[in-house]
């Protein structure tokens, strides 16, 4: 049997990461012949460690944080999507050696809402909290659908308001700072509550309270966190203490990048329900 070809996630740190055990399932359900690590690359080490990989026969590299926009620089070739969210998550070396970089964070998270949660994203008014590396994967994907209503607030406005100028050409997205979220809007008077509130922030994760706006959530509001646990985490736990119609980690959109990824990679999509059921 020829030697499995060899893949890898690679960010910093890494030992929490599940993309090795769900690689690792795919390729059980699909007989693809492959291995998959994990690689912890502090920031300065990883054009070494990427380098260092490919020479020692890497297929393809997933890309976690802190990594994803720094990659960049070591790709020959972009998608288009991943020129557009200004991030990479997933390398792959061709066959002329060159390596490319795409990104399937957002195509990820609109299957997990449409297909596993059964949301109509395009219907909604989606409000994006955070305006970083996060928010930038999922931010022109989301302008893609024309939802009813697009907002990215960030702690500091003007990061808010640079991310949405920068993805203007692909629909409209409004800016706030999260102050602004519980001020009435000129155009559409008191505040509302949102449809579907994403947590693009690690906002919560050291122990603060979320610095969000009660008022963003309301008895119909769905909350999604981009962030996964084998808990609950804190911004979900805030999410519900607001009344929240229903509360998601992103669990579903991690393995659905990640199919999205091993089909670049081995063109073959895995069946992704059965990882789903294994995972909280």
């Amino acid at each position: 049997m020829p030697d499995a070809e060899k893949y890898a996630v690679i960010g910093h740190p890494i030992a929490h990461s599940k993309s090795p055990v769900i690689h690792a399932q795919f390729a059980t359900q699909t007989g693809e012949n492959i291995s998959y690590e994990a690689i912890d690359a502090a920031p300065e080490e990883l054009h070494a460690a990427i380098t260092r990989f490919i020479a020692l026969g890497g297929r393809g590299l997933n890309v976690t944080v802190p990594h994803k926009e720094a990659v960049i620089e070591l790709m020959d070739t972009l998608t288009e999507r991943a020129e557009l969210a200004g991030a990479v998550n997933t390398i792959s070396k061709l066959e002329d050696g060159t390596l490319r970089g795409d990104n399937t964070d957002g195509i990820g998270l609109i299957i997990d809402l449409r297909d596993n949660l059964g949301l109509e994203p395009e219907n909604m008014r989606i409000l994006v909290l955070g305006a970083g590396g996060a928010a930038r994967g999922i931010l022109a994907t989301l302008a893609e659908l024309r939802p009813d209503e697009l907002v990215v607030a960030n702690r500091t406005l003007q990061r808010a308001l640079d991310i949405a100028d920068e993805f203007a050409d692909i629909g409209r997205i409004k800016a706030r700072s999260f102050d602004e979220l519980a001020e009435a809007d000129d155009d559409d008077g008191p505040p509302q509550a949102f449809d579907l509130v994403i947590n693009a922030t690690s906002a919560g994760l050291s122990g603060e309270v979320a610095p969000f706006p009660a008022c963003i959530v309301g008895p119909d509001t769905v909350c999604y966190d981009l962030s996964y646990s084998m808990q609950d985490t804190p911004f979900l736990t805030w999410a519900r203490s607001h009344g929240c119609k229903a509360a998601h980690q992103g669990w579903g959109m991690l393995i659905e990048q990640a199919a999205e990824s091993f089909n670049i990679w081995r063109d073959v999509r895995p069946d992704t329900a059965a990882v789903r059921a294994k995972l909280p």
